[in-house]
């Protein structure tokens, strides 16, 4: 029962990745740089988040299947909560400790899942973003450092402008750009406390040398970097 259960629950994966990928390329191209193989077990995706587009195309052209950690509210209805759990995401409460999202991933990591983390805690721009150097969250980072998982950073542009319903003509299809680095492994020599700090800052580094890459590879120019949502639906 429980081989059928995963056997139904990785084709449904598919079938709405491969869904999404297919509405997606109507109105974008995704130029992806893989810096570095990605690893054959485990690990983390952890990625800058500027639009709700982000998950759907990091799980379409990023081939693992991905195990995203969002937020509880999401499975707010009968139907969000099926489908979300369908779809093996997990739950987290964005307010305070929330041990049992910790534990649910850190077991799917022990089992050769990959889990994706969007460590700004919500879609962020401008100075706002781990992009700019702002401050993450802590979730990769302990998963990471009590799983002994690596993270693989990734880097997103682009998907903002999905928000504005204009891009959506065939005839103006806009581009994406995502790039993944190499995997970092937590320092398991030092103390705990000690290994977080450290890997997220080269979480932190990774990250915007990414965008730095993604910028110098397709001559990207600062109209092209994360704006807010509704800045992106005024655009002409």
């Amino acid at each position: 029962m429980d081989f059928l259960r995963k056997t139904f629950r990785y084709a449904f994966y598919r079938f709405i990745v491969g869904s999404l990928r297919l509405l997606l390329t109507t109105a974008a191209r995704v130029r992806v740089k893989n810096f570095a193989p990605l690893p054959n077990g485990p690990f983390i995706l952890a990625s800058n988040h500027i639009s709700h587009f982000d998950p759907p195309i990091l799980s379409g052209w990023i081939r693992p299947k991905i195990d995203w950690i969002a937020m509880s509210e999401l499975f707010g209805t009968n139907w969000s909560h099926l489908g979300f759990t369908w779809l093996d995401v997990i739950p987290v409460r964005r307010h305070g400790d929330d041990r049992h999202a910790l534990r649910e991933a850190l077991r799917r990591l022990a089992i050769g899942h990959v889990i994706g983390v969007f460590p700004e805690g919500g879609i962020r721009d401008g100075e706002r973003s781990i992009l700019a150097g702002a401050p993450m969250q802590d979730g990769a980072i302990m998963l990471s450092v009590h799983s002994g998982a690596p993270i693989v950073p990734a880097a997103i542009l682009g998907s903002d402008r999905l928000y504005n319903k204009k891009n959506w003509l065939s005839w103006r299809r806009t581009n994406v750009y995502l790039a993944t680095g190499a995997p970092i492994f937590p320092d398991t020599e030092s103390k705990k406390s000690v290994a977080r700090e450290k890997m997220r800052q080269e979480v932190s580094a990774s990250v915007i040398r990414l965008k730095d890459e993604l910028i110098a590879a397709y001559s990207l120019s600062p109209d092209d970097l994360p704006h807010s949502p509704q800045q992106r639906m005024l655009e002409p």
